[in-house]
């Protein structure tokens, strides 16, 4: 029996992980499994060693804050590695985690092989970092064509998997007629899924909401969030007693929703691809505490925080960052594309070209865990 380690770092990687797992069973009933994950690995079965909460830490400060307690954990997590004898350690994104244990599993066990999923962005920030990854890295997984130049250049084995948000999923039918009257048009807001996200962006979008209830009646806004944010979103909304806002947690529902939505305003993310995906027109949000944003104006070296500009190496989705990003200038831009559906048009039609390269010849989870069998010798 062949053996995996899957590590994980926080719930977005737990989630990509088990899809490409998934994958790879469809092939192989015969891998013990072990983990670092959550709630998508414990449902096909697979153990954590410890609660992926553990080590969610969000920010440059919480981390230098928990410094002592991350080492711990990397500590404890090599070790159980070790103890464990995988062949494959299967590491998926959180690189200033699973990449300090990758590491260190290398050193200790060279035989082990190692397999990252999600490239760090060292087009971002830290392209030295890439001299370092040669050493234990035997292969990367990229969701982008264009990242390709850069693990070439050090001779780092690599393969284009492709965005799993630009997927293809599974049209499940969900009645929305008792949560969004006909007459009223959908606005997407994504507030975050991180608390400290949250916090900051949760005031300004209900700042955002007001402002349009006083010039509009004709629309209805969605927070679109996660089970474990829910409470908290509603907690919030309740006293301002909105008639048209509602929070969603569902998957399929949200999809429904994106999809039949006007407008979108979203964190900085990931999930601006799977906007773009449903081709809604839309904006971008994000603001951080005053010492974190210093910290990454100083490492960063684009000038664009959302994937579809950097790539396009110009301002095709409005970016509202730092000081921009208050109600006022979101109300602003939202009314003035809602204003001029010339632009709408024009921003989907460029994005939709972006998008056809960076789709992956099948799914990302599929073309991934063919590069793993690969490894297994199979």
């Amino acid at each position: 029996m062949r053996k995996i380690f899957i590590l994980t770092g926080e719930p977005s990687g737990d989630k990509l992980a088990s899809t490409v797992i998934s994958q790879l069973n469809q092939s192989h009933n015969n891998i013990d499994y072990l983990s670092v994950g959550g709630t998508h690995l414990n449902k096909l079965g697979i153990k954590s060693i410890y609660d992926l909460k553990e080590i969610t830490y969000i920010g440059f400060t919480s981390v230098f804050i928990n410094l002592f307690k991350i080492r711990s954990k990397i500590n404890e997590t090599v070790k159980k590695i070790i103890e464990f004898k995988p062949d494959i350690l299967f590491s998926v994104d959180s690189p200033d985690f699973t990449l300090r244990v990758a590491e260190k599993v290398k050193k200790i066990n060279p035989n082990i092989k190692t397999i990252h999923y999600v490239a760090p962005q060292v087009w971002i920030w830290r392209e030295g970092r890439l001299k370092k990854f040669k050493k234990f890295l035997d292969h990367v997984l990229l969701l982008f064509n264009f990242e390709k130049k850069y693990f070439d250049k050090e001779n780092i084995k690599n393969t284009f998997v492709g965005h799993p948000l630009l997927e293809n999923k599974e049209n499940i039918k969900t009645e929305l007629s008792n949560l969004i009257k006909n007459d009223k048009k959908i606005i997407s807001l994504f507030p975050g899924s991180r608390l400290s996200e949250i916090s900051i962006l949760l005031p300004i979008l209900i700042d955002f909401v007001i402002l349009m209830n006083n010039k509009f009646n004709e629309y209805h806004f969605v927070f679109h969030t996660t089970d474990q944010s829910k409470n908290l979103i509603n907690e919030k909304l309740i006293k301002f007693n909105f008639k048209n806002v509602d929070v969603i947690s569902d998957e399929n529902i949200k999809s429904q929703i994106l999809f039949n939505s006007k407008f979108a305003v979203a964190k900085s993310g990931t999930v601006s691809l799977e906007i773009c995906n449903f081709k809604i027109p839309s904006i971008i949000i994000y603001k951080m505490n005053y010492l974190n944003f210093m910290i990454v104006k100083f490492l960063v070296k684009t000038k664009y925080a959302n994937i579809i500009n950097i790539i396009n190496q110009k301002e095709i989705i409005p970016e509202l960052i730092q000081k921009e990003c208050n109600a006022k200038e979101i109300f602003r831009s939202v009314v003035y594309y809602l204003k001029n559906p010339e632009l709408m048009d024009k921003q989907i039609n460029l994005v939709s070209n972006t998008l056809k390269d960076i789709r992956s010849k099948t799914s990302s989870s599929k073309e991934a865990s063919i590069v793993i069998s690969s490894y297994l010798g199979a």
